[in-house]
């Protein structure tokens, strides 16, 4: 029995804000739909190299509200994507005002999480990098 991956569904409160965030970590938006019947939103975000569709997060946006979207998606686990350069993006998102959950101490490894509170792990692509401040000696916050 074949299976194949389509994508990773997670709902959202502020659909402008979803997409920025998953921005930051350099998805791009590439198909979007408007449902009138059902009053929702659905935009499917992808690594540029992958447009063809094969790792793609679905963002669902309820037009009437999503009060049953609990305050934290931990029910859910996390997405994961490779990076080239975990310092620079770690740095990239802290500037945008997100929290660094688990910050890269080990050069290979963060965790984020999105504004609906859905984890982010973030991992370098290939070997690790060598320990460097302020990452080494920074401590988690929250959880992931």
């Amino acid at each position: 029995m074949p299976i194949t991956y389509l994508h990773t569904m997670v709902r959202v409160k502020d659909l402008d804000a979803s997409i920025a965030f998953y921005k930051l970590l350099g998805l791009v938006e590439r198909r979007r739909t408007d449902n009138e019947k059902g009053r929702f939103t659905l935009v499917f975000l992808c690594p540029p190299e992958q447009a063809d569709g094969h790792a793609d997060v679905e963002l669902t946006y309820n037009w009437d509200g999503d009060d049953a979207l609990p305050s934290d998606s931990r029910h859910f686990g996390h997405l994961a994507y490779t990076v080239d350069d975990i310092y620079e993006t770690c740095q990239t998102l802290m500037d945008a005002g997100v929290t660094i959950n688990r910050p890269p101490r080990d050069g290979h490894m963060a965790f984020v999480r999105s504004p609906d509170n859905v984890s982010v792990e973030l991992l370098q692509a290939g070997e690790a990098k060598a320990p460097q401040e302020p990452w080494a000696s920074m401590e988690n916050t929250g959880h992931w």
